[in-house]
């Protein structure tokens, strides 16, 4: 009995010096609307994932080298030598896209529900430039790997900013620390990654926390009962004083119980999966690589390939300024009105439109149709049906294809480049002449091969071109004054040499 008096004599003087207990009871219960539930649970996941993310880097801090020599060697070093260290970059690597997932998930809710609406304007803007400094912990936690992906990236994000008018070479510096990638570098990515983000992080979570036990937790929606300043402080007291319940340990349990889940979820996927790269080592000599960001900014990877020439700069310098500034804006351009999703149709078609977008920008930044196999014309095999009982000036248009490169930008039997369209069935689209016309002259996206090639290998390659009419059947060379006669079915000499 003697130590919970004194434990509670202890508590009672920090409390009576700090204030420090007083304050987080109140924290801990505050009233929150008794149906605030499983809708709710996704800011607490988001803090949890946070939390994990900082025991792990300051771990991971003891031993990754910031240098640009010994960065690489340093995680290999972790993955390989220390004894859990792998499970360590893992839980790192996951526990980031959680969270980022997490909070995106928490800021649908919230525009959903029309929760930034007065009074929680403020709220949301502390949320908004929160989920942009978690954007960049992940970004920059990439550049950490010190890979192919992160070097080459890094050249990226340089060349966009030096596209601004007057302060471009001078931005770039400032991303680069220099006037090329280098080890200082790689030193301010450290910095950021390991100081300032998380330090910005946490007093951006500070805040939001304060100003939600300001606020209050809102209701879930109703139709019918819009959000009027003049009134709504009033009435929402006076709800949650009737009806609303503990935030301890009523709306923490569904807390606790959807963080345990994720936990155990996040355990596992670190375990199978294991850590993040690195991938293959950083050397600016070898430009047949395709530098991948992490799944979370493949939609952003996705835009900047297909944004269209003539207005790729403006598009880049404006359109993230723009966005920002529309979230920020937001609780002030709408602070009032319905927050039922039923009677805001408008905003549910939005929403539902980015969704969309950002899902099929991810997808096609997963497999990269716009971007060449540069290695395709001689790693990627012909199907043999494509081969088979073909002439020998055909079966050297099939040679002639590959050693063009062709295979490169468009695929035969589902193999090769996705950046033209497929050759399967291109005689049925284009006769001899538009062949030729087109291999001669260009034309979209394919440049002209008129000064690489010479007329013979023009004809043998779109004489075999000539038979790919999805039927892998043989056709004829415009002039031939005969039929070719039926070839028999059994495989030839040259066939089989020129089977894959």
């Amino acid at each position: 009995m003697r130590m919970p008096r004194f434990l509670s004599r202890s508590a009672a003087m920090i409390d009576d010096r700090t204030g420090l207990i007083t304050a987080t009871q109140g924290a801990m219960y505050h009233r929150v609307p008794r149906n605030a539930k499983w809708w709710y649970v996704f800011g607490s996941a988001t803090l949890m994932f946070f939390i994990i993310q900082l025991v792990t880097g300051v771990l991971l801090t003891t031993l990754y080298v910031p240098s640009a020599a010994e960065a690489y060697s340093s995680l290999v070093y972790i993955d390989e030598k220390v004894p859990g260290g792998w499970m360590l970059r893992a839980l790192h690597g996951w526990s980031s896209n959680a969270m980022c997932v997490m909070m995106l998930i928490h800021m649908t809710q919230v525009f959903l529900h029309g929760t930034y609406k007065y009074p929680r304007e403020l709220t949301w803007v502390a949320g908004t430039l929160l989920c942009l400094t978690t954007l960049a912990l992940a970004f920059t936690g990439q550049v950490m790997r010190w890979d192919s992906n992160a070097y080459w990236g890094l050249g990226i994000g340089a060349a966009i900013v030096d596209r601004a008018p007057f302060i471009g070479n001078w931005l770039r510096a400032i991303v680069l620390g220099g006037p090329d990638i280098s080890g200082a570098t790689l030193s301010r990515f450290f910095a950021l990654h390991v100081f300032i983000l998380p330090g910005a992080a946490i007093a951006l979570i500070g805040l939001h926390l304060m100003l939600v036990l300001k606020n209050g937790i809102s209701e879930m929606p109703k139709p019918g009962a819009p959000v009027e300043p003049e009134t709504y402080r009033e009435e929402y007291h006076a709800r949650i004083k009737k009806t609303g319940v503990p935030f301890f340990p009523d709306a923490a349990r569904r807390d606790m119980v959807f963080c345990g889940a994720m936990l155990i979820v996040l355990i596992g996927i670190a375990a199978w999966f294991g850590p993040f790269g690195p991938g293959p080592v950083p050397d600016p000599t070898i430009i047949e690589v395709s530098p991948k960001p992490d799944t979370l900014f493949l939609w952003i990877f996705a835009v900047l390939a297909l944004l269209p020439p003539n207005t790729e700069t403006f598009l880049l310098l404006a359109g993230p300024p723009v966005i920002i500034g529309f979230l920020a804006a937001l609780p002030f351009i709408s602070p009032t009105g319905e927050r039922a999703p039923s009677r805001r149709p408008l905003s549910v078609v939005i929403l539902v439109a980015i969704v969309t977008a950002l899902g099929v920008l991810t997808v096609l930044g997963e497999y990269e149709p716009w971007s060449p196999r540069m290695r395709a014309w001689t790693s990627d095999t012909t199907p043999v049906e494509y081969v088979k009982h073909r002439s020998p000036l055909e079966l050297q248009g099939a040679l002639q294809l590959q050693y063009a490169q062709c295979r490169n930008c468009h695929s035969i039997g589902g193999i090769g480049g996705k950046r033209g369209p497929a050759l399967d069935a291109v005689a049925t689209r284009l006769s001899w002449d538009q062949l030729v016309r087109q291999i001669q002259q260009g034309g979209g996206n394919m440049p002209a091969y008129g000064k690489n090639l010479s007329s013979a290998e023009v004809e043998a390659l779109v004489a075999f071109l000539s038979t790919l009419d999805d039927q892998a059947q043989p056709a004829l060379i415009p002039g031939a004054m005969e039929a070719q006669p039926a070839r028999d079915e059994s495989p030839t000499v040259a066939d089989a040499s020129a089977a894959p």
